[in-house]
């Protein structure tokens, strides 16, 4: 990894998620932290020089070479907190509602190119508690990326301590210093051990397959990714205006999903998408649109290819897969078992190298190439979803705990719909991103969501299954 002071190119596929940006849809990861009580803006700016700071890529804006016209990395000579680090109050009664209407405002505001692409807004009056939102370019990582810089910047909650607090090992991992990789390995495993099976496992099978998926795979998923037709127009899908929308639903008790998953043969995955689609069902009938048997909208799904000996890189290292989720199926048994099934499917493709593939060379080639191609993929795509597992176990961010996270995808292209599941201290969050003027309300597709999850959850195992949206879970419902 290069040292703090050497000059570093951008990736071709992280030039290419730069390159994506429009005002109707900004490349950008949204995530919120809910944290346990206040907390100032000297303490919150205390924890991001001490910790987020000292990760080079975060005092870096980015430049152009003048004669190869190839963009890098290159500290921001007038770097100042001030241009990073923002305070907002929300209006009485301070909950969900307002929340959820500034985070959507704050969606659509662009960086300054002159500084590092990334902001924090403390958001004051939540609930008698704090928000953070932050705000991230995808050309500086993904979001295994971001769960380990988060990493880096928390530490365990409670009892369990896994280090001490001055001995943050994640800190190491993008700083340019030694890492232990091993060890950073062996604690992310206990923190996260379903996560980080989910991350490696892609990327170990597929550096498995070697030569094959390079050659007659790769070229077989390159023929039907370029011969698959545009995705049904739904109300879902259409022109694009630079007002973001953004809703959550309440916490999805993951133990409880899965025993449901294992009684209908399904994983937790299996399960939450498929209502998810569901939740989409609900919506466009009630939109009054109808809805045969056999619809299936498509959405990105990224896969990470990136390998332990990758851990301590920013940047992106994954490729996608396009999901049909069965919209169309009216049972939801059943559609759990087409998700099942369309997932099984998808896991030995060589989809996710040709995607990746397809990035780099949009990297570099020119804007207008690069334009052509977003649009060709993005006529075969209504949604982009994507799930990220954060740790099992709260972590506290400057000696308060973090009592939820939950994120926004962004979506390239004409795409206007963003899916995102994230799963941290044995619950799990669906954030849903939606373009304003296709999808005013995204609080409704997260009704329809939590409506079908109760039906699988009692289908698969108890026979009242509302009961889980009575806990307590640190944020007020939009339908209260």
């Amino acid at each position: 990894m290069p040292s703090a002071g050497t000059a570093e190119h951008l990736t071709a596929v992280d030039s290419a998620w730069l390159k994506m940006d429009e005002p109707s849809n900004l490349m950008v990861i949204n995530g919120v932290l809910v944290l346990d009580e206040p907390i100032t803006r000297d303490e919150l700016a205390g924890v991001i020089e001490e910790r987020l700071l000292s990760i080079p890529r975060f005092r870096q804006r980015i430049a152009c070479d003048g004669k190869l016209r190839r963009l890098r990395w290159e500290e921001d000579a007038d770097f100042d907190l001030d241009h990073h680090l923002f305070r907002c109050r929300l209006g009485p009664p301070g909950g969900q509602l307002a929340l959820q209407r500034t985070v959507s405002n704050l969606m659509g505001a662009p960086f300054d190119p002159a500084h590092p692409l990334w902001h924090f807004h403390l958001i004051e009056g939540y609930d008698g508690r704090a928000a953070l939102m932050v705000r991230l370019h995808h050309c500086m990582g993904d979001g295994i990326a971001m769960m380990l810089v988060l990493l880096s910047m928390a530490d365990p909650a409670g009892r369990e301590r896994l280090w001490r607090e001055d001995e943050n090992p994640f800190r190491a991992l993008f700083s340019g210093a030694h890492c232990d990789l091993a060890r950073v390995r062996h604690l992310a495993e206990r923190l996260m051990p379903e996560g980080m099976r989910l991350m490696l496992q892609p990327a170990e099978s597929l550096a498995a397959a070697g030569r094959w998926l390079k050659g007659v795979a790769a070229t077989t998923a390159l023929g039907r990714l370029a011969l698959r037709p545009p995705d049904p127009r739904t109300a879902l899908k259409g022109r694009l205006c630079p007002d973001k929308k953004v809703a959550w639903s309440r916490a999805v008790p993951v133990g409880e999903v899965r025993r449901a998953g294992h009684a209908l043969g399904a994983t937790v995955n299996d399960v939450i998408v498929a209502a998810v689609a569901g939740g989409l069902r609900r919506y466009l009938l009630a939109r009054g649109e109808a809805v045969p048997p056999r619809l299936a909208v498509r959405a990105a799904v990224p896969v990470n290819l990136r390998a332990l000996e990758g851990m301590d890189r920013l940047g992106n290292q994954f490729g996608l897969v396009f999901l049909a989720l069965p919209v169309g199926v009216a049972d939801p048994v059943k559609r759990v078992a087409a998700v099942h099934r369309r997932m099984h499917g998808l896991r030995a493709s060589a989809e996710p190298l040709v995607t990746y593939g397809i990035l780099k060379a949009m990297g570099r080639a020119p804007l207008a190439l690069q334009r052509g191609v977003v649009s060709l993929l993005a006529a075969k795509t209504t949604a982009v979803m994507t799930n990220v597992p954060g740790p099992r176990t709260p972590l506290d961010l400057a000696g308060k705990t973090i009592r939820d996270i939950f994120f926004w995808v962004p979506q390239a292209g004409r795409v206007g719909l963003g899916i995102s599941i994230m799963s941290y201290a044995g619950s799990a969050r669906l954030g849903v991103g939606t373009d304003a003027g296709l999808v005013p309300d995204p609080e409704r597709i997260v009704q329809g969501f939590e409506e079908e999850l109760t039906s699988l959850l009692e289908a698969g195992h108890v026979r009242d299954a509302s009961w889980i949206w009575g806990r307590t879970d640190g944020a007020q419902s939009t339908r209260n």
